[in-house]
């Protein structure tokens, strides 16, 4: 297949706050109509995963929660709120690293992130009194979205997002979590560089940067939970990897090979 020389971004503004039980197929169709557009083949929508976690129920409220004697003394210890401590190490399969205000743990899903992906900001409680969980399997809400909206986009990509540290570099950026509909890598071993080197290890992580590439039109203050991304083909000659199918799932690097754990 020929490559596309451009892809066209577009955010989707126009949602209500969401809460659980919220239709999101429903309330997306709504406000693409409200812009005018309509899904075609081919199209990958990048969902925030904030909206994902209220509209399937996973948040917590801080005044339901009783910190542990280890989240009071961290708490103490760095001026944290001890409840939204103890959530994170509720969420937590395994505590990676505490130290200097921070904690980094494995979630049960295999993320290795920041407070367990536990979260106050954009919760919808003007209050910050209610904490928002990262969704309980990703990649089965990015395929109950997608098939939700099969019927109007059969060839639908869908990736929910959320924004992910990194121990190599400063900053946050933003990473796939649930994957459907699309390969979540590009595999070029054993293919050739322009100058016919063979390549034994690249492997590129294109779900993560269709959702950083959303990120650049939606935000973190401008209430923008969606975008649609327009164009976008798999890499020319790069296999979807062995791990095809297997959704966000397939970003995550094995224990084993991980220099951080």
């Amino acid at each position: 297949m020929e490559r596309t020389a451009s892809i066209q971004i577009f955010p989707v503004s126009g949602f209500p706050e969401i809460r659980p039980g919220d239709d999101l197929a429903a309330l997306l169709l709504k406000a693409l109509a409200g812009q005018n557009l309509a899904l075609q083949p081919g199209d990958v929508l990048v969902v925030a995963q904030k909206v994902v976690s209220k509209a399937e129920g996973s948040r917590v409220a801080l005044a339901q929660v009783r910190p542990s004697r280890l989240a009071r003394d961290w708490a103490d210890r760095w001026g944290r709120d001890p409840r939204l401590v103890e959530i994170v190490l509720r969420e937590s399969r395994r505590i990676i690293r505490m130290a200097s205000g921070v904690i980094i743990s494995e979630t049960r899903h295999g993320f290795v992130c920041a407070n367990a992906g536990v979260d106050l900001s954009n919760s919808g409680d003007p209050a910050g009194e209610m904490a928002i969980l990262l969704p309980e399997d990703p990649d089965r809400s990015a395929g109950e979205l997608r098939e939700a909206l099969f019927a109007t986009c059969p060839g639908l990509g869908v990736i929910i997002a959320d924004s992910f540290g990194r121990p190599w570099r400063v900053g946050q950026t933003q990473v796939a979590l649930g994957v459907a509909g699309l390969p979540a890598l590009a595999d070029y071993r054993g293919l050739p560089d322009a100058q016919g080197y063979l390549l034994s290890v690249t492997e590129i992580a294109v779900a993560d940067q269709l959702a950083c590439a959303a990120d650049l039109v939606c935000g973190k203050t401008s209430g923008v939970p969606v975008t649609l991304i327009r164009g976008y083909l798999h890499p020319d000659g790069a296999a979807s990897s062995a791990t095809d199918g297997a959704g966000g799932r397939a970003l995550i690097r094995q224990k084993e090979k991980d220099l951080f754990r």
